[in-house]
């Protein structure tokens, strides 16, 4: 699959964060406020132009979700980008309500794309289980959970997790898409206030992904499930009802990685191929 830019058209890159606490999730919606349509509508509305010209983002997080590192694309007419170009950030800052932000707009280097090119993505969970519940001013950002949690029984527990598989057990299904991914890191730290933050990277996430891994972990963090149980649930292969998944407030994006400019095109038509594990057939 081709993709290259239209003629006439330039790709534009932009670096954004957003707080998800009012937005139901990326992706456009029917009458649902969506950072998408935020940011569409203020780029049409800066731009003074007739079309919408849409966005393709790196990771569609869902509703309640933030983001501190997303990346998306536009292409844009080249005259508009040259007439904008200059002051499109500061226009923006005009524009778009307060809880969503761009921090960078570039001319992307030739086979960018925000969703394909990518080599890996970086979220944060942060929870705590100080028995008097989260600090108000981290309320929107931190969950609470009411049991004591060990950190290293839930560190242990994520090694069994990590490498290439198939996450079924672990994933929303989507009708044809693959739930093979490869989870490079998963690591839990508790820092000197008491908040543990598992940091999940990975080159890709399936729906619901990072919320129920991190649902199965706080149960071997406080006693309710063995160590060994998160990677029997994986092996199993099939959605475990028994897999809680975690609330979306406490989940953030914080960054995604790309390979040198020399190889986004290559990398853009390799993860295009729907993967399927060594040995065995399509999931």
């Amino acid at each position: 699959m081709s993709d290259e830019v239209e003629p006439g058209f330039v790709r534009v890159r932009l670096n954004l964060s957003y707080d998800g606490k009012d937005f139901s999730g990326w992706a456009k919606q029917r009458a649902r406020r969506t950072v998408q349509e935020e940011l569409e509508t203020a780029l049409r509305t800066v731009t003074r132009s007739a079309e919408t010209y849409e966005l393709t983002v790196a990771g569609r997080t869902d509703a309640g979700v933030h983001a501190r590192g997303q990346v998306a694309h536009v292409d844009l007419p080249a005259e508009l980008w040259a007439e904008h170009a200059d002051k499109l950030r500061r226009r923006l800052a005009g524009r778009l309500p307060k809880d969503v932000r761009v921090w960078r707009v570039a001319e992307a280097p030739y086979g960018f794309n925000a969703r394909f090119s990518a080599v890996w993505r970086r979220y944060a969970y942060r929870v705590t289980d100080h028995p008097g519940g989260v600090d108000p001013l981290l309320r929107g950002h931190v969950l609470w959970h009411d049991w004591d949690l060990d950190v290293d029984a839930m560190n242990e527990a994520s090694q069994a997790l990590l490498g290439e598989h198939d996450f079924a057990a672990y994933c929303k299904r989507r009708e044809g898409a693959t739930t093979i991914r490869t989870l490079q890191t998963l690591s839990w730290v508790r820092d000197a206030d008491g908040i543990v933050t598992a940091t999940v990277k990975a080159d890709a996430f399936c729906h619901n992904m990072v919320r129920s891994l991190v649902g199965a972990l706080l149960f071997v963090g406080d006693g309710h499930r063995p160590v060994e149980w998160p990677g029997k649930v994986l092996a199993a292969g099939v959605r475990d009802s028994a897999v809680h998944v975690v609330r979306p407030h406490g989940l953030t994006l914080e960054e995604v990685g790309y390979p040198a400019d020399d190889l986004l095109m290559a990398r853009n038509k390799e993860a295009r191929n729907k993967r399927t594990l060594p040995g065995g057939g399509c999931c």
